[in-house]
């Protein structure tokens, strides 16, 4: 009885959590623009790509997350290896400082990176634009893989990179083939989480992208000023859709690499 309890728990939770998704996935496909159902279409994703504000919108949110995690990751991966390798309490404090930007909100975070843009802005006479919001998106973005990388370098068995060097690896070499493997879950799962929070974020991106950039999150806060088109429905379908698709991959990959190492 305990069980069934606990399944109906859960799967009430679940369809708390999707109900709505659900409910955006089906009304993209809805031929009327209210919440009444009028006939299945796909003039709103055949729309969604003759919009050339969306599209570009859409490009130029992409195109900073995809660097932005990237910047990040390699920076973080690094950071985290530097603050492994400190000694208390000096890591500790180092650590913990790290941590801020996780815990402080976005909009002190979004206001401090558009006062030093705008300070260095009237010094190097430079508009917010791109790098501004890529920069402001690699800082808030770094301490998230440092969060992911810092449990598997502890986890890790110090002496596997000393025996690499003693059967002859350089540091490099002893780096690549026996820290790294060993740190890559969360180094994957901080590029993940990067990102998944850069792809989303608003408010930071809002007080750093000036007036010529435009991100997905602003042009949808844009419309929602208007009457919001059901564009925006078909759009975050294929978001969501391309997020299960990649996290169905990734956990694919982990599983085989794992089952790898086992039958290993």
């Amino acid at each position: 009885m305990k069980k069934i309890g606990t399944k109906i728990y859960v799967g009430l939770v679940m369809l708390f959590l999707y109900l709505p998704i659900l409910l955006l996935i089906v009304y993209s496909f809805n031929d009327g623009k209210t919440s009444v159902w009028k006939g299945f279409t796909l003039k709103w994703y055949v729309e969604l790509f003759n919009n050339s504000a969306i599209m570009s919108s859409l490009y130029n949110t992409i195109l900073i997350a995809v660097c932005a995690s990237v910047i990040s990751t390699i920076l973080g991966t690094a950071a985290a290896i530097g603050i492994y390798n400190m000694k208390r309490p000096l890591r500790t404090i180092v650590n913990n400082v790290s941590n801020i930007p996780i815990i402080n909100p976005e909009i002190v975070t979004g206001v401090s990176f558009m006062l030093l843009f705008a300070f260095l802005g009237g010094i190097l006479n430079f508009e917010m634009g791109f790098g501004t919001v890529l920069i402001a998106h690699i800082g808030f973005c770094t301490p998230y893989v440092v969060l992911n990388v810092m449990p598997k370098l502890r986890q890790m068995d110090n002496s596997v990179y000393e025996a690499a060097r003693d059967l002859g690896c350089n540091s490099g070499q002893a780096f690549r083939k026996a820290v790294l493997p060993e740190i890559m879950p969360g180094i994957i799962s901080g590029l993940l989480m990067s990102f998944t929070y850069s792809l989303d974020d608003f408010v930071i991106t809002y007080f750093t992208r000036g007036p010529k950039f435009q991100t997905l999150p602003i042009e949808i806060y844009t419309m929602l000023r208007r009457r919001i088109s059901p564009t925006i429905n078909a759009l975050s379908t294929l978001l969501f859709v391309t997020t299960i698709v990649i996290l169905i991959v990734v956990n694919v990959r982990e599983r085989r690499a794992e089952k790898a190492r086992g039958e290993y």
